[in-house]
């Protein structure tokens, strides 16, 4: 027989704290995007230049790059092919595992990155570093480095 335990509901003070940060996250993100829609980049895209530009020799095993990403193989692989057809990156086999493959950052793929993050940058600061005054920040990272770093541990967990 199944114990029901009692839900332990949100205070008002913590309601609007979780709904402001889905306010921020949404909004934040949508402006972001909508920032990058002229360079004809979504944010998964800029992620993915990100994630090659600061690997070595510019290349990642999908796998790892879908683990960066948070995406699965599946979405991945077509947002690659999405970003192959733009000439952003290009895939190459693994020598080592047969099965593997790399995303490759194209030189392309770089020239984009360079222009379009001068940009990126001053919309990030724009739209939340500017607002804040250095003591937030500092204690908006210090917030929410512990959550992150309990979900990071968790991913793969139920």
């Amino acid at each position: 027989m199944e114990t029901e335990t009692a839900t332990n509901w949100l205070t008002d003070a913590e309601q609007c704290a979780w709904r402001t940060y889905l306010d921020v996250n949404r909004l934040l993100t949508y402006q972001l995007e909508k920032d990058l829609q002229p360079f004809g980049l979504t944010n998964n895209d800029y992620e993915i230049l990100v994630n090659l530009s600061e690997a070595p020799d510019r290349r990642l095993r999908m796998s790892d790059l879908a683990a960066a990403t948070l995406q699965s193989k599946s979405r991945l692989s077509h947002q690659i092919t999405r970003m192959e057809n733009a000439g952003l990156v290009r895939r190459e086999n693994c020598e080592s595992d047969r099965r593997g493959l790399y995303a490759v950052l194209t030189e392309q793929g770089m020239e984009t990155m360079q222009k379009v993050a001068p940009h990126h940058v001053d919309s990030v600061r724009k739209h939340f570093i500017d607002l804040l005054d250095p003591q937030a920040l500092d204690a908006l990272r210090q917030s929410l480095k512990p959550i992150a770093e309990q979900l990071r541990g968790r991913r793969g967990k139920p």
